[in-house]
C-alpha cells in the first residue's frame, strides 16, 4: 500500500458496490506514484488507545476486490484528517481484530433488522 500525500475530503452520495449506505462519506487518496483512489469510508475505530481509518476503494484493481485499506488515523489542531501508514505488525494485527469485531457486529445488527421486519 502506498503512502498517501494528500487527503481531500468529499461526499459523492453514492458508493458504487455498496449497498449499505446511499450517504457514505468517500475520500481520494494521492498516493506516491501520483495516481488516485478513492475510497468509501467504511469506518473508524479506535484499537490500542489509537484511532484507525478503514477505507474499501471504490474502482479496485483485478484481484484486489474487496481487500479494505487501514491507516493510523489523526486530526491536527485545526481537526484536519491526517493518515499514517501502520508499519508494526503487532499494531496491524491488533487493528485488524478490531475491524473484524466491528465487521462481526455489523452482521449482527443485520440479522437483528431483519428479523425485526419479517415480524
Amino acid at each position: 500500500m502506498s503512502n498517501e500525500k494528500e487527503l481531500i475530503s468529499n461526499c459523492t452520495g453514492n458508493c458504487e458496490g455498496c449497498s449499505a449506505c446511499d450517504d457514505k462519506m468517500t475520500v481520494t487518496l494521492q498516493l506516491d506514484d501520483g495516481s488516485t483512489c478513492e475510497c468509501a469510508i467504511l469506518t473508524i475505530l479506535e484499537a490500542g488507545g489509537k484511532d484507525y481509518i478503514v477505507l474499501l476503494p471504490q474502482n479496485p484493481a483485478e484481484g484486489e476486490e474487496g481487500e479494505v485499506y487501514i491507516y493510523r488515523y489523526l486530526q491536527d489542531e485545526k481537526g484536519n484528517p491526517d493518515l499514517e501508514n501502520i508499519l508494526d505488525d503487532e499494531e496491524f494485527e491488533i487493528v485488524s481484530d478490531a475491524f473484524d469485531e466491528w465487521l462481526d457486529a455489523c452482521e449482527y445488527d443485520e440479522i437483528v433488522d431483519e428479523e425485526d421486519e419479517e415480524e
